[in-house]
C-alpha cells in the first residue's frame, strides 16, 4: 500500500469507528515535501590515508557539500556551527577533524557535550566504529562507577559527556583534569538548539567557565556546534560560547518524498464542542501504521502522554511490540528501545522529545506528532526522523484540543509554511549567572576586569556575593568563601531546586523523578502518576527530603491540581501606550500555592470531587508582559462589570496558547494571571509571565510583537466555531481555577476594543 493510500485508508477507517459529529474528514490538510537529490564532493585532501581507508570501508567515498565545508573550517581552527536537517550527516562534520587530530598526535584531546547521556554514548559507538587505536573515546557520566571514571580520565583522549557532568564533575575538579585540559584542541557541542531559554543560559555560563579554565592551562580549543535548523544558528552559537562563530546551514543531504498530514480529532458532541481524546486518536494511528509494517515513532509532549500512548496502542493492536521511551527510565530500558528500533524488533515507540535528538536509531517509515511540539524547529526535527532512503515517509500531526493547535489546523500555511524560529537565551540573567560566578570563583579566583562572561557586567553580582558572604576579596582577587564547590547546589535543568525522587512505598525502588518546582502540582498526596504503562498513586510527599512515595493503582482515576496565583509588579521596564490601553514589560513576583486537586474518571471524564491540600506557597521572581485595559475600554467593549473577570480570563488563556507562535517556547514555560482590578496598575489587567526565575526572554519577545500577538489571539478565538468557549480556544489544561469563569464573547469584545485603541494610537 502506498503512503497516500495508507493515509486515506486510515482516515476512512477512523471515521467508521468514531465519526465526526458534523461529518467532516479528520484530514485538515495534506502536503507533500518533494524528494531532493544529494550534492556530493570528494573527500578532503587533508584526511590521512588511513582515515580515508576507514571511511571507504564504511561505504563513505564522498561527502555532502555541507560536511566537507564544515569539517574543513573546523580543521582550520574556526569555531563553526552546522545547522542542517535530521539525518544530514552532521556528526561527520566534527568527527573527521577530531579523528584526524588524533592521528596527527594522539596526545591531543577532545571534549564532546550532548544534552543527553544516550546521545553521548551513541557517539562513543560511532567513534569506535573507525577502529583506530589513536582514538580512545569513552563516555563519562553519572551512570559510571567512580573507579571507572578515574580510569577514563587517565587514559581517554576523547571524553563524551553532558553539560551537567562538565558543570558538577569536571570543572570543579579541574586540577585532576589539568593534563587533559592543557591538550584540549576541540570541543563539540551537539544539538545546541536544545540549549535555549534557561537551560541555554546555564550552558552558556558553563562553557564560559570551561574556556576560562582552559586558558589557565594554556589551551584555546576550537568549538564545533551542531544544531537542528533554527533561524539564527550563528548568533545562537556565538551566545553559547562567547565568541564569533562561522555558520554552515545549506543542507546538501538527500531527502525522500514525505507526505505530511494534519489530523483533527473528531467532534463527539457538536453542542458541547467536545472532541475525541487526542491520545486516543494518536494511539490508534500508532497501532494501525505500525501494524501495516511501517516502523513508527509517536512524539508526545509529556511523560504521562507517552505512557498512555504506548498503553492504548498495545490495546489497539494486540501482539504489536510497543514501547515507551522518555526521561526517568533506567539506562538499560532506554538502550533496549534504541537497539530494538535499529534491529527492527520494535515496530512502534511512543516517546518524548528525547528521541527528537540525534541518537542513531536508523531512519523510520512514519512519525506521529501528538500536539504542537512548541516550535517549527522541533516539528521538522521530529518529522525528519521519518524517511528511509529511496522510500516514502509519512508524518501525521495530530492536533491537540487547545487554542494554538486549533489555530494551526484552521490555518495550515501557518504550520507548513512557518519560518523557523530563533533560539534565545539570556546569559546575563543574574539568577543564573550569579551562582555560576560562585562556581567560577571556586575553580579559579575572579580577576579584576574579567571578560570571560561577556556581555554580562559581573561587577554588581560579585559585589552582591561579597556582601552576602558567599565570596571574599583578597587584594584584587575574589575567592569562594564556602567549603567545597558550590556546583552541587546549582541545578542547570531546573532553577527551582533539586528534583524530587519518586519511590515505591513498599520496596523503596526508585520509579522516577520530577522537578522541585513541579512537585506540588504533580506529586502531591493523592496525585496519579504513570510509569511504563503502570499507574501509581502518591501516598506521601516530603518536599524537604525531596521524596514522594507511591503505591500501585488501577489507573481509572486521574487528578488535576487547583491553585491560586498572585502577582506583584516590582518594576515596569518598558511600556507602549495604545491610546487608553497600555502594554508593559517588567519585573514581577509571582506567588503560587496548590490548594486542592480534582479527581476525574479516566474514561468518562466525570468529576469525582475536589480534595483540599496543605502545601507551602512558591515564590518566583521573573519577568512579565501585561496589557492594562481601563474602564472606558471595557465600557467601549459593551461589557458589564460582572463579565469583566470571565472576559479577561478567557483572553489570558488564549494569549498564553498563542504565544508559542511568536516566541520559541512551550505554553508550559509561561503562566498567566488576569484580574478585573490590580493594585499596581489601577485597572483590569492581563499578565503573562516567564515560568522561571529571572525570566527566559519569552515575555520580552512577546512585548516586542506589540499588537500582532493580541490580534492573532483575537482571530483564534473568533474563528473557533464553539458557542461558549472550548479547549480549542479559551479553555486551558493548566488552569488552576478549573477554567472558571470564562466568557468567550466577552474576550472577543475586549480584544476588539483594545486593538481599536492600538489602531487609533499615534
Amino acid at each position: 500500500m502506498t503512503t497516500d493510500a495508507l493515509l486515506q485508508w486510515l482516515a476512512e477507517d477512523a471515521a467508521e469507528g468514531h465519526p465526526d459529529a458534523l461529518g467532516r474528514s479528520r484530514l485538515a490538510a495534506v502536503d507533500v515535501v518533494p524528494a531532493r537529490p544529494p550534492r556530493r564532493v570528494e573527500l578532503p585532501s587533508w584526511l590521512a590515508p588511513l582515515l580515508t581507508q576507514r571511511l571507504t570501508l564504511a561505504g563513505v567515498d564522498a561527502l555532502y557539500e555541507h560536511q566537507a565545508d564544515a569539517a574543513t573550517r573546523i580543521r582550520d581552527g574556526r569555531h563553526t556551527v552546522v545547522a542542517t536537517g535530521t539525518a544530514s550527516g552532521k556528526s561527520l562534520c566534527y568527527q573527521l577533524p577530531l579523528v584526524q587530530a588524533a592521528l596527527d598526535d594522539d596526545r591531543t584531546t577532545a571534549l564532546y557535550l550532548a544534552p543527553t547521556k544516550a546521545l553521548a554514548r551513541d557517539q562513543v559507538r560511532a567513534l569506535r566504529s573507525f577502529r583506530l587505536p589513536h582514538v580512545r573515546a569513552a563516555a563519562y557520566d553519572g551512570d559510571l562507577p567512580r573507579a571507572e571514571r578515574d580510569a577514563i580520565r587517565r587514559t581517554a583522549n576523547v571524553i563524551l559527556t553532558n553539560p551537567d557532568m562538565l558543570h558538577i564533575g569536571i570543572l570543579p575538579a579541574h586540577r585532576r583534569w589539568g593534563d587533559f585540559l592543557h591538550r584540549l584542541a576541540l570541543v563539540v557541542v551537539d544539538e545546541c538548539h536544545v540549549a535555549r531559554g534557561v537551560f541555554g543560559a546555564h550552558v552558556a555560563a558553563i562553557i564560559r567557565r570551561l574556556r576560562r579554565v582552559c586558558a589557565y592551562y594554556g589551551a584555546d580549543p576550537t568549538f564545533a556546534l551542531a544544531s537542528a535548523t533554527i533561524g539564527n544558528p550563528a548568533q545562537h552559537a556565538s551566545m553559547l560560547i562567547g565568541t564569533e562563530v562561522d555558520e554552515v546551514s545549506t543542507d546538501a543531504a538527500p531527502r525522500s518524498r514525505t507526505v505530511v498530514a494534519l489530523w483533527e480529532p473528531p467532534l463527539i458532541d457538536d453542542r458541547l464542542r467536545t472532541r475525541r481524546s487526542t491520545l486516543a486518536e494518536a494511539s490508534e494511528l500508532l497501532g494501525a501504521i505500525a501494524a501495516s509494517g511501517r516502523s513508527t515513532l509517536a512524539f508526545a509532549r509529556s511523560r504521562a502522554g507517552v505512557e498512555l500512548l504506548s498503553l492504548h496502542a498495545r490495546r489497539a493492536a494486540p501482539g504489536l511490540e510497543v514501547r515507551a521511551y522518555r526521561a526517568g527510565l533506567l539506562a538499560d530500558e532506554r538502550r533496549s528501545v534504541e537497539q530494538g528500533l535499529i534491529d527492527g524488533t520494535i515496530q512502534a515507540v511512543a516517546t518524548t522529545d528525547a528521541l527528537e535528538l540525534g541518537v542513531d536509531i536508523g531512519r523510520l517509515d512514519a512519525v506521529i506528532i501528538v500536539g504542537w511540539p512548541g516550535t517549527a524547529a522541533s516539528f521538522w526535527q521530529q518529522a525528519g526522523r521519518a524517511g528511509r532512503r529511496d522510500t516514502e515517509a509519512l508524518v501525521v500531526f495530530v492536533g491537540d484540543d487547545n487554542p494554538l493547535d486549533h489555530y494551526l489546523l484552521a490555518h495550515p500555511s501557518r504550520l507548513l509554511g512557518r519560518p523557523i524560529e530563533h533560539a534565545r537565551s539570556d546569559v546575563t540573567n543574574p539568577y543564573i549567572l550569579g551562582p555560576h560566578l560562585d562556581c567560577a570563583a571556586w575553580e579559579l579566583p575572579l580577576e579584576p576586569g574579567e571578560q570571560w562572561f561577556a556581555p554580562a557586567d559581573i561587577a554588581p553580582l560579585v559585589d552582591a556575593g561579597v556582601a552576602d558572604g558567599r565570596l571574599r576579596r583578597r587584594g584584587d582577587r575574589v575567592y569562594w568563601a564556602g567549603r567545597g564547590s558550590p556546583a552541587a547546589s546549582v541545578h542547570i535543568r531546573s532553577t527551582m531546586g533539586a528534583p524530587v525522587t519518586i519511590v515505591e512505598a513498599d520496596s523503596g525502588i526508585v520509579i522516577g523523578e520530577v522537578d522541585a518546582a513541579r512537585a506540588p502540582a504533580t506529586v502531591h498526596v493523592g496525585a496519579s502518576y504513570l510509569h511504563q504503562g503502570r499507574s501509581w498513586r502518591v501516598t506521601d510527599l516530603d518536599l524537604a527530603a525531596g521524596v514522594a512515595a507511591v503505591e500501585r493503582d488501577d489507573g481509572t482515576i486521574y487528578t488535576r491540581p487547583r491553585s491560586d496565583t498572585d502577582l506583584l509588579v516590582h518594576a515596569e521596564v518598558q511600556r507602549r501606550r495604545w491610546a487608553r490601553c497600555v502594554l508593559s514589560y517588567g519585573r514581577v513576583e509571582v506567588t503560587t500555592q496548590v490548594l486542592a486537586y480534582e479527581r476525574r474518571h479516566v474514561f468518562s471524564g466525570e468529576s469525582l470531587g475536589v480534595v483540599d491540600l496543605d502545601l507551602p506557597a512558591q515564590r518566583l521572581q521573573t519577568t512579565a508582559v501585561w496589557l492594562t485595559t481601563p474602564q472606558p475600554v471595557l465600557d467601549a467593549a459593551g461589557l458589564s462589570r460582572h463579565r469583566w473577570a470571565g472576559a479577561l480570563h478567557a483572553a489570558e488563556h488564549a494569549a498564553i496558547g498563542l504565544l508559542p507562535l511568536f516566541a520559541m517556547c512551550d505554553r508550559w514555560d509561561i503562566g498567566g494571571v488576569s484580574t478585573a482590578w490590580h493594585p499596581d496598575t489601577g485597572s483590569a489587567t492581563i499578565f503573562v509571565y516567564d515560568g522561571v526565575p529571572g525570566g527566559a526572554g519569552i515575555t520580552a519577545r512577546a512585548f516586542q510583537t506589540d499588537a500582532r500577538w493580541w490580534a492573532t489571539t483575537r482571530d483564534a478565538i473568533t474563528t473557533c466555531p464553539c458557542d461558549d468557549g472550548c479547549p480549542s480556544c479559551v479553555q486551558s489544561p493548566k488552569c488552576g481555577n478549573g477554567n472558571e469563569p470564562l466568557d468567550k464573547s466577552g474576550a472577543i469584545a475586549l480584544l476588539d476594543a483594545a486593538l481599536a485603541d492600538h489602531a487609533s494610537s499615534p
